[in-house]
């Protein structure tokens, strides 16, 4: 039915009572269907004016949600997902505009309101959470007066708002709310600042929350909490969520429905669990096939990637939007407009070749083997304590590790375990206490980079998490390859060309691209010109800072391979840092579990996720969400990492640990032990008995 309001007839929420109807007066209509879509695109069509032209960006997309349901959409960067969720809400930028279609939240046709009727619908009905909850809060204000301005803007005295405020905050699980409002956004965690956002969202109890890859960059653990309290969220409210995410194990773990949304349409779409396990479009296997899932290791085979690019934005699909990518693509693919296939089970494929899905057999990749020889790195005794306040802070404490010629190893922890800083001693950013020493190929360090030579410099290089930020944005790729080339080998000018052409082919950057500057690249270009630079001078040691974290899971699997062939090729040892563990078990030969600046756990992969586990890295491993939809039990850990100012007493890990002995771990420090070769646990409890005890159907 619809509820579109005429002119002159105020507006009234969906929710309106008996006293809001006759406030109104008698011509304003208000449908209270409960059964009717809280969120309805129909045949939505959105365009970009780019130089005065219009470029399609959303292809005639439909989909609905229920009161209270969760509805995924995934696809690659610049397949229209942002722009949809933006379109719901009608925040579309100056030059974006919807040609046709509508959207109906509760009944209500949004893209007739004028400007009034918008505001009090963004003020009343509906929100929307950010990926970078950082840049959603005003870094100079305290966090309590936005969150209070959340409130004052629904008509709330100052008293009341800040009451609200209060009580949003332990809606949100904040423990002590007074001591949050006090503070600026830079002193909170992220998954802390994450929190805040959703409870400003929150504030008007919306119908429709959308939610923006509201878990990127956040760490194992802390993208559980946030995801569990969603789902609380969800239940309490009854509020329809549209969840827009690259991690597909968050999409499966989190919605009831999914989308899979290419060059501006849904070309699936049906039950998340159903089309995870058995999908019915090409384009859909393959960014499940790009995954590095079911335990898929890097020495077994390379992960499948799509091949091809994303159409240009507006470009002319007059047939199937995937056909230049598809291995099914035939003559009727050419010359007729795909069909929507109704599948039965509420789903659907927009296919010509739905039967022909079978047939699309696990591709055979080229097997990578990298054999492992001589210790290349070895860190002893590694401490580093900053001064903060007048205070010891130590961020490191006594770290002991190696790294073999052509290995990789993973750090893996909460953020503020210390991975970072680790990775900033190794390079010689920072400067380890006295006592500590690092060596490399036998040789020792020196503690500060600015006294290391040369040939040390060039030996260790790093790969940041955001290029964008790492790459010069007035310079042409060309030039900050052959810059680096320089500084690092002294090489000529003519001996710098001709080793960026042998850079750009090694990581398939064409002369094209050379003469191009980062900000007409894209995501997982920009990040292969990261990486070359990182190579520009034949490194021995590279650290991978999370240089995938942002990228979707097509361009991911490409940089993953990319990183395994140069290492075959080149023998280059890795350090490596996600939070994604995933990534970690497909590329790391070891891995290190580090907390609150210690190493609780290294072993190899198989090790690490066979068991038996610290009980740190068991829930750690229990907060990862899968698009295999394994069943386990998720750990939840008590509070959060304390201040490495003021450590724990005993077992730094007690106070949030499951299976703590009460008198032993909070007084005594625990002793290392041997799983087996080449696998130890810092922990009090006996190998065999954490294996028993992390086996039994009750663990957890």
């Amino acid at each position: 039915m619809s509820t579109e309001p005429s002119p002159g007839v105020p507006y009234l929420p969906p929710r309106a009572t008996a006293a809001d109807r006759a406030a109104a007066g008698a011509g304003a209509t208000v449908d209270v269907d409960e059964r009717r879509p809280a969120l309805q695109l129909e045949d939505l069509q959105v365009a970009y004016a780019v130089r005065g032209i219009d470029r399609i960006v959303l292809r005639g997309v439909s989909f609905s949600i229920a009161p209270g349901e969760a509805f995924g959409l995934v696809g690659e960067s610049g397949c229209g997902k942002s722009t949809t969720a933006y379109a719901a809400l009608r925040y579309l930028p100056r030059n974006g505009r919807i040609t046709s279609g509508h959207i109906r939240v509760d009944g209500n046709d949004i893209t007739t309101f004028d400007k009034e009727q918008l505001r009090r619908f963004r003020a009343e009905e509906a929100s929307m959470v950010y990926q970078d909850p950082g840049s959603s809060l005003n870094p100079t204000i305290k966090v309590g007066k936005q969150l209070v301005e959340s409130f004052l803007v629904l008509g709330q005295s100052k008293p009341a708002a800040r009451a609200n405020a209060l009580q949003a905050l332990n809606r949100v699980q904040i423990a002590d709310p007074a001591r949050v409002m006090d503070r600026y956004p830079h002193q909170l965690s992220g998954g802390m600042l994450q929190r805040v956002v959703i409870a400003m969202a929150l504030a008007c109890d919306p119908k429709l929350l959308v939610l923006d890859e509201p878990t990127t960059g956040l760490d194992a653990t802390v993208e559980a909490e946030v995801l569990d309290l969603v789902r609380t969220l969800r239940n309490e409210t009854g509020a329809a969520i549209l969840l827009i995410a690259h991690n597909l194990g968050v999409i499966r773990s989190m919605c009831d429905r999914v989308g899979v949304m290419y060059a501006g349409k849904i070309v699936e779409e049906g039950p998340a669990a159903k089309v995870f396990d058995d999908p019915q479009h090409p384009y859909t296997v393959g960014l499940l096939r790009s995954l590095p899932r079911q335990g898929r290791r890097k020495g077994q085979h390379s992960l499948a990637t799509i091949p091809g690019t994303l159409p240009v934005l507006g470009a002319d699909l007059p047939t199937c939007v995937f056909i230049d990518r598809c291995s099914l693509a035939s003559d009727l693919c050419r010359s007729q407009e795909a069909p929507l296939v109704d599948l039965g089970g509420g789903r659907t494929t927009r296919c010509h070749h739905p039967d022909l899905i079978g047939t699309m057999l696990e591709a055979e990749s080229t097997r990578v083997v990298v054999s492992q020889g001589e210790t290349v790195l070895t860190i002893a005794g590694v401490s580093k304590t900053f001064r903060q306040a007048g205070h010891s802070v130590p961020a490191l404490v006594g770290i002991d590790l190696s790294l073999a010629d052509g290995e990789t190893l993973g750090l893996v922890g909460e953020s503020g375990s210390g991975k970072s800083t680790l990775a900033k001693a190794i390079l010689g950013v920072h400067a380890p206490d006295l006592g500590g020493e690092m060596t490399l190929d036998q040789h020792q360090l020196a503690s500060r980079i600015g006294n290391r030579s040369t040939d040390d410099i060039r030996a260790m290089q790093i790969i940041f998490q955001n290029p964008d930020s790492a790459l010069n944005a007035s310079w042409t790729v060309r030039r900050i390859l052959k810059r680096s080339v320089r500084k690092l080998t002294g090489a000529n000018s003519v001996d710098s060309d001709a080793r960026v052409a042998t850079l750009a082919d090694h990581l398939r950057l064409s002369p094209r691209h050379l003469d191009m500057k980062p900000s007409q690249l894209s995501g997982g270009l920009k990040q292969r010109v990261a990486i070359a630079r990182a190579f520009a001078g034949d490194p021995r040691i590279v650290v991978c800072d999370e240089p995938t974290s942002a990228l979707d899971v097509s361009v991911q699997a490409a940089i993953l391979n990319l990183l395994a062939e140069l290492q075959s090729e080149q023998r280059t040892s890795y350090v490596f840092i996600s939070h994604d563990l995933g990534v970690v078990r497909y590329l790391a030969d070891r891995i290190a579990v580090m907390y609150l600046g210690r190493i609780m756990e290294v072993g190899s992969t198989d090790d690490i996720f066979g068991g038996p586990h610290h009980p740190y890295t068991e829930a750690l491993l229990s907060a990862v969400p899968s698009v295999d939809g394994e069943p386990s039990t998720r750990i939840k850990l008590e509070g959060e990492i304390p201040s490495p100012a003021n450590p724990p007493s005993g077992c730094v890990f007690h106070p949030r640990c499951p299976r703590r002995i009460d008198g032993v771990c909070n007084s005594i420090e625990p002793p290392i032990i041997e799983a087996s070769l080449g696998h130890i646990i810092r922990c009090h409890i006996p190998a065999e008995q954490l294996r028993e005890l992390q086996q039994s159907p009750a663990s957890g």
